[in-house]
């Protein structure tokens, strides 16, 4: 079959097409595009669960090192510089040993001077290996998630320009088949007009004269021949499908999905960048937010990566040889007759043009009431003057019906709407099976970003360094220490 002008399938739908299938038995499955069918059906939905399945998940491991990893290193920490008190001094017998302490009166009577200083804080000490840690699991997050929503954002734009490309497509040839219909009403609208009123009042105005009525009635005969030839010129009247529609339809789907996809690649630019902040200021709240909402963007990436994964390989079938299944839709849905739809779909020499007997018959009919009326002005219009009106309103209407059958000789041509159809294949062929297989890559790259991070994040809580301890003190309590050792050194001075 012809391909459409400017349209060849490219190297990724043969790349695609040349796939193997294989049903949920695997089996092999034909590469040809028949979605109706069942056997067709399976290999997309095995795509799809291979993709799905194909997802690591994130190991029981790292869940449980993200339980016992902080208390783990929390004790470490603690073990190894833990501090010496003022409190633990006096415990133990002062700084002199056992023999060196204070009297039992003593220290019941006032208190020690080493109690009233604050217990100094453990300092916050932190290996600069883990650290280093720290900064290279920041430092892998950024460019690979980078990377991956700016393919994601590229697929998606390549993806609506295909989709749109479609339906200005089919915009345009309804455009075509609208302005079809409307000049064929208006042409026969015109000539039963003409037939109705200038005719009639002609054979009138004519009746004394027998051979010029019969000029007057063969110009009547001619032009309802015309009128009858050029109503089966209005093929898509009346018929269910209509391409308006079908791009309404096709334009309301992609916006959703234009839209879905956005807010994916929003919401992992979001967990990007939140989860960078939890490793900077090193919050394990944040990082625990942020690795549900990774297990989340996770779950959705690898379901993102069937669809597409599926829906290539689909559309890649369809572009390698979408005549036959477009011909046999189409005939299906609007009733035409394969003559006619093969016609507009081919547009070769080997296809004819099955309008081409109308046109020649309309033709010639025009030609005819064109040569009668000239007779009539050179030999009635001097006999009866009351002729000349309805034969120059005659004249008039000729030339408009003349004028719109020159237009629709052009629009019935099969190179207006075979044009439209090889754009809707390349904008549904070349950019938006780009598009898909951009998006795929991302989803690929998210899925494996996502996966990476679930890894690595409680692993890198375990680094963080422990928080400090609560201070529950109250600077306006009179027992704590510090008010008690304001009044002690006031005591001592008014000594």
């Amino acid at each position: 079959m012809g391909a459409p002008p400017g349209y060849r399938p490219s190297a990724w739908v043969h790349l695609l097409h040349q796939l193997p299938r294989a049903d949920f038995q695997l089996r092999p499955v034909p590469s040809v595009f028949a979605p109706q069918e069942q056997e067709y059906q399976q290999p997309r939905g095995y795509t799809t669960a291979t993709s799905n399945n194909a997802a690591p998940p994130a190991p029981a491991s790292a869940q449980t090192h993200a339980r016992s990893g902080p208390e783990t290193s929390r004790s470490r920490t603690r073990g190894s510089a833990a501090p010496v008190t003022a409190r633990g001094l006096v415990a133990g017998g002062g700084l002199g040993g056992p023999g060196l302490g204070p009297e039992p009166h003593f220290h019941r009577c006032l208190p020690h001077p080493l109690l009233l200083l604050p217990a100094p804080r453990a300092p916050r000490v932190q290996d600069p290996l883990a650290r280093g840690r720290l900064r290279h699991l920041e430092l892998h997050c950024r460019p690979s998630r980078r990377t991956g929503i700016g393919i994601g954002f590229y697929g998606n734009s390549e993806t609506s320009d295909g989709v749109s490309q479609l339906s200005s497509a089919l915009l345009h040839a309804n455009h075509t088949l609208s302005t079809i219909d409307h000049l064929v009403l208006e042409t026969v609208e015109r000539l039963g007009e003409a037939v109705r009123t200038e005719l009639t009042t002609l054979e009138e105005v004519l009746e004394p004269r027998t051979e010029l009525v019969a000029a007057a009635r063969g110009a009547r005969r001619q032009a309802e021949a015309a009128a009858q030839q050029l109503q089966g010129l209005a093929f898509w009247q009346g018929v269910p499908l209509s391409p308006l529609q079908v791009a309404e339809n096709v334009s309301f789907v992609e916006e959703y999905r234009w839209l879905a996809y956005v807010l994916l690649l929003l919401l992992e630019l979001l967990v990007c960048l939140f989860t960078l902040l939890g490793l900077a200021k090193q919050s394990k709240w944040l990082v625990i937010v942020m690795t549900v909402m990774s297990l989340l963007v996770l779950v959705l990436s690898w379901g993102s990566m069937g669809l597409e994964a599926a829906t290539a390989v689909g559309l890649s079938d369809f572009c390698s040889n979408p005549d036959p299944y477009v011909l046999n839709l189409t005939q299906e849905e609007t009733g035409l007759s394969s003559d006619i739809l093969s016609y507009y779909l081919l547009c070769n020499r080997a296809v004819s043009n099955p309008f081409q007997q109308r046109l020649t018959l309309s033709q010639r009919a025009l030609a005819n009431i064109h040569s009668q009326l000239l007779g009539l002005e050179r030999e009635a219009v001097p006999q009866f003057p009351s002729a000349q009106k309805p034969l120059l309103s005659l004249e008039e209407t000729l030339n408009v019906t003349e004028g719109n059958f020159h237009q629709l000789v052009a629009l019935l041509h099969c190179r207006s709407l075979h044009k439209d159809y090889g754009a809707a294949l390349r904008g549904l062929c070349e950019d938006a099976l780009e598009g898909l297989l951009f998006l795929l890559l991302f989803s690929l790259l998210s899925a494996g970003a996502l996966a990476t991070a679930l890894c690595s994040l409680p692993r890198a809580w375990a680094l963080f360094p422990p928080s400090d301890d609560y201070d529950d003190t109250d600077d306006d309590d009179p027992f704590n220490p510090q008010q008690e050792s304001k009044r002690f050194v006031q005591w001592q001075s008014s000594i």
